[in-house]
């Protein structure tokens, strides 16, 4: 499991791409109920929370939606199985104790239980399930580069150049 932390010093406004998606009964990971948004607020507030719990306001800066919560108020999701054969590449954002973003991604297949675990573990109080099979990580300081793939989103760690 390769995790990356960070803390984010610089973000543009946001544009929204898609309203949020209320869908409670539907197919996939994503309608796993609770599923959750990740936003970062004007301040540099990293905060996950359940959708049904989101409130849009100007003071957010980004947001994106995805899903399921992996760690609801400091307890795995209730329907994760920990012998699961369910095995997939799986990535997430949680937030440390200490405020800064905790980006993990496995490099090899994970049940949704024991990559839960893996945030719980770190402290983490509510994190999401970002992607699974179509994820990429670039990560040159560990020697870890996938540059192909097709993306619907893209989290980035970027500074100033001068």
């Amino acid at each position: 499991m390769a995790a990356c932390t960070l803390k984010m010093d610089l973000l543009k406004a946001y544009i929204t791409r898609k309203q949020i998606d209320t869908t409670k009964e539907a197919y996939g990971n994503f309608y796993l109920q609770p599923n959750g948004i990740f936003y970062i607020t004007n301040d540099h507030q990293g905060i996950v929370v359940k959708t049904t719990d989101f409130n849009n306001s100007p003071s957010i800066s980004y947001a994106t939606q995805s899903g399921p919560m992996l760690v609801i108020n400091g307890n795995l999701h209730p329907v994760f199985v920990k012998n699961s054969k369910n095995l997939h590449i799986r990535n997430g954002i949680g937030i440390l104790p200490n405020g800064t973003l905790l980006f993990a991604m496995s490099k090899n297949p994970i049940t949704l239980y024991d990559f839960a675990t893996f945030f719980k573990n770190r402290s983490c109080k509510n994190t999401l399930y970002l992607d699974g099979f179509a994820s990429r990580t670039y990560l040159p300081k560990k020697k870890w580069k996938q540059e192909d793939g097709d993306f619907g989103i893209i989290i980035a760690e970027t500074k100033t150049m001068n």
